[in-house]
């Protein structure tokens, strides 16, 4: 006979709540070990507020087994929302943003927004990519301790605005980078997130939150951001231009309509923050763990040197496999669903677990060692290896990060000398919805001398990029 809920804590929603935000790993592997790969946690976040919110709104389930992964993933869009867990991010994304739209709107919006994510013109961006992290590198401390994590966030961010604008005059981009700094400063705070919880669950006060947040920090953002797509309609070469609101511009929808200024600004916005952050505090963890083992540093470096990358592309899906950014997805059941021996109501929220699919010994044998070997071995598995989602709310930027990460990787280790600063391992941190190091992976650098064969140097600033 079916069971109606999985196991879990019976603690109270708010001490479950201050567990999760303090320390969600362990929060995970707890639960798992005791209820095994299907089990409840009472969370305060809710899909749905006021009238109309069921009891199941902030109960979520966690799946740590492949095969109801897979289960999920492959549901009828209709049955298992996303959009809806997301909510808590229109403030700053809007109503338009792939990230809280659901069938038959998100389809149609990541339509559009996939060309420029995707094939050669993902693989355009490489020289990009690594101009700036060589220039970066440039001013980075020798002989002194310091943080790569905010280091690799000026990479990212640098990248992500010059991707997507085209722009390469320093004021321009520092404007914007700035901008969204303060933002993204303010929505990662503990403080900022656990505010934004409790007032998810009230429906007035968090219309209050939305305006003073909109008016505070997404106001100057999106004066910007407006700015560019002004400029941008008026240049006359258009249509010669590869960065992504270029590219977007020309896209139309099937009747031939293009996207509005509004809508260009909810899809420009999730990309720079989505484009930002996560893909940062992942190479963090790929420097903090790959530091610490000198023979696969040296294997990168050589490849680099060589001209390839097959190695880094593996020491990249290991840290992602490891060290998760995100450690769950979520979606909302619509309708009821039985999955894991269990009949779950409408309302539901399932979290994939992509953090505890990651650790299975039988799929990864000796699972808390990093060995980025296994992925030479043996190709990631679409529901064994998660960092990116899956189905078809699987992460757009996948292919954008996963290049980015390889080419800062190998701007980098052929430009310096990294140690870590500390010989003990930097713990997990929970950082807003992500998983970061928890001193921000300190090292020591001693700057190489030369010009490494097989990795450009720092040239003039990247105009644009092809639009081949």
């Amino acid at each position: 006979m079916q069971q109606q809920l999985p196991p879990g804590p019976r603690s109270p929603r708010a001490l479950q709540t201050l567990a999760w935000l303090v320390g969600s790993t362990r929060v995970m592997d707890r639960c798992r070990a005791r209820y095994g790969d299907v089990f409840k946690l009472d969370l305060m976040a809710r899909a749905v507020s006021g009238p109309g919110a069921t009891p199941e709104e902030g109960r979520w389930v966690f799946l740590a087994d492949p095969e109801h992964v897979k289960q999920v993933f492959s549901a009828d869009p209709a049955v298992v929302h996303t959009g809806d867990t997301n909510m808590f991010l229109q403030p700053l994304v809007g109503s338009r943003s792939i990230l809280v739209l659901d069938e038959p709107d998100h389809m149609t919006q990541r339509k559009l927004m996939l060309p420029p994510l995707h094939g050669d013109r993902v693989r355009d961006y490489g020289e990009l990519i690594t101009a700036v992290a060589r220039a970066e590198l440039d001013r980075w401390p020798d002989g002194e301790p310091f943080a790569l994590w905010p280091r690799m966030q000026a990479i990212t961010l640098e990248v992500i605005v010059r991707a997507v604008f085209g722009i390469s005059e320093a004021t321009r981009i520092e404007h914007m980078s700035g901008l969204l700094r303060t933002l993204l400063n303010r929505m990662t705070s503990k403080r900022w997130l656990i505010r934004m919880g409790l007032l998810a669950s009230l429906r007035r006060s968090r219309r209050v939150e939305e305006t003073n947040f909109g008016s505070r920090l997404v106001g100057p953002v999106d004066d910007a951001v407006f700015t560019e797509i002004r400029s941008r309609r008026a240049a006359p070469d258009l249509h010669e231009r590869g960065d992504i609101l270029s590219v977007l511009m020309q896209a139309s929808y099937e009747d031939g309509s293009p996207m509005n200024d509004e809508e260009l600004r909810d899809e420009l916005i999730t990309l720079l923050i989505a484009g930002h952050e996560s893909t940062a505090t992942a190479l963090a963890w790929a420097f903090e763990r790959l530091l610490r083992h000198p023979d696969m540093l040296a294997r990168v470096r050589d490849e680099a040197e060589a001209g390839g990358d097959a190695y880094a592309d593996a020491v990249v899906k290991e840290t992602l496999r490891l060290r998760p950014v995100l450690p769950i997805v979520l979606r909302r059941l619509v309708e009821p669903m039985d999955i894991g021996g269990f009949t779950l109501p409408a309302g539901m929220w399932l979290a994939p677990c992509g953090y505890l699919i990651h650790r299975r010994e039988d799929t990864y044998p000796e699972p808390l060692r990093f060995r980025p070997e296994r992925f030479i071995e043996r190709p990631a598995g679409t529901y064994t290896w998660l960092p990116f989602g899956g189905g078809v709310r699987r992460c757009l930027g996948a292919s954008f990060a996963q290049l980015e990460m390889k080419r800062v990787l190998q701007a980098v280790v052929t430009g310096a000398d990294l140690k870590p600063a500390r010989a003990s391992s930097e713990r997990i941190r929970p950082r807003f919805i992500t998983l970061a190091p928890s001193r921000g992976a300190e090292v020591l650098m001693k700057r190489r001398s030369g010009r490494t064969r097989g990795t450009p140097a720092a040239g003039p600033p990247v105009e644009a990029v092809s639009a081949s």
